[in-house]
């Protein structure tokens, strides 16, 4: 029998986008380092992945959460939204349209294997739209248009991290339901591509959607080794900048950690094509553990900043998980 996950010791966590290695041999009891109750999205592939690769990731992945026994796999809406204090509910995502194959029908194929969000394009243009770090920015094709339309028919959120301004603005402007930016951080407190203009955002809030704060250092301009309590001082600021600029409603948390740090680092030197220096100039990429959300942690954890901040019960209980249930049960399909 696997060891027993950690109680939450705060708000409850919805974890909207984290990382396993994208290869059929990843540890799923690694996601175990969440507290049982939480909700979690794990990617099953972005922009290099085929249609058969995310399916082969999906098939392990499930298989392994389900004999592992501290998981749910989430297939109805309140498999996410009502938390069991006994398993960590679990969902998955797609970073990139590639592994649809041009194929809309898969979306719901997708959908029925528990993927719950899909963002148009990582980094760089493909049939959808265009990515945060392309020099020309025409926004989302007829095909990106097509793809908007078909997430909200099937009930899948569409995300636009990773997108450029201009897709980003489409999305919102084409859904008929919240979209969210899963992972993404301000840019008016970071300068850097990936993170979203003001622009984006409250867009984003307009369609009822949420902005989910990630902990990567290059995002946060904290990316040294020992700079992890000023990664979690970092988040604070971003999520404090999202709730004056949209409003607390319109904030979340979603760390984007990547339990293959050594492994997901060298992928970025390996595919310059696909990062660019904009990912690689500060060095390693630095990340904020699930420790350090609501869990034990070597440092003062993101809930106990945001109570130091003068953040409210309901504030946090909001940013932590409340948003993201919220706008799942507008946009998810039983």
């Amino acid at each position: 029998m696997p060891s027993q996950s950690p109680e939450q010791t705060g708000p409850r966590l919805w974890e909207q986008h984290c990382c396993l290695p994208l290869l059929p041999s990843a540890d799923i009891s690694e996601l175990a380092r969440y507290p049982l109750g939480s909700y979690l999205s794990v990617n099953v592939g972005y922009s290099p992945h085929s249609t058969r690769d995310s399916l082969v990731l999906l098939d392990q992945f499930r298989r392994d959460a389900l004999a592992d026994g501290r998981f749910r796999l989430v297939e109805r809406i309140a498999d996410a939204v009502e938390p069991d204090p006994d398993t960590v509910a679990l969902a998955f995502d797609l970073e990139d349209s590639g592994p649809l194959g041009g194929d809309l029908d898969n979306v719901k194929m997708f959908y029925d294997l528990g993927v719950r969000s899909l963002l148009p394009s990582y980094n760089y243009a493909n049939a959808a739209g265009c990515g945060c770090l392309d020099a020309e920015d025409t926004g989302l094709t007829a095909y990106g248009r097509d793809l908007i339309r078909t997430l909200n028919a099937v009930g899948m959120f569409a995300d636009g991290s990773h997108c450029s301004v201009r897709t980003g603005l489409d999305i919102a402007d084409i859904t008929e339901v919240p979209m969210i930016y899963s992972h993404s951080n301000f840019a008016a407190l970071r300068a850097h591509p990936r993170n979203i203009t003001d622009d984006q955002a409250r867009a984003c809030a307009g369609t009822g959607g949420v902005i989910g704060i990630n902990g990567v250092g290059i995002f946060l301009g904290r990316n040294e080794p020992g700079q992890r309590a000023e990664r979690i001082e970092a988040i604070a600021d971003h999520i404090a900048y999202g709730a004056m600029l949209v409003g607390i409603e319109h904030i979340g948390v979603s760390s984007d950690f990547s339990f293959d740090g050594d492994d997901f680092n060298e992928e970025i030197a390996r595919n310059p094509e696909i990062f660019s220096e904009e990912f690689t100039r500060y060095g390693p990429l630095q990340w904020t553990p699930p420790e350090d959300l609501l869990g034990e942690s070597e440092v003062p954890g993101l809930n106990e900043v945001l109570i130091g901040r003068g953040f409210s019960d309901a504030e946090r209980a909001a940013v932590f998980g409340g948003n993201f249930a919220r706008v799942a049960q507008q946009v998810w399909r039983d």
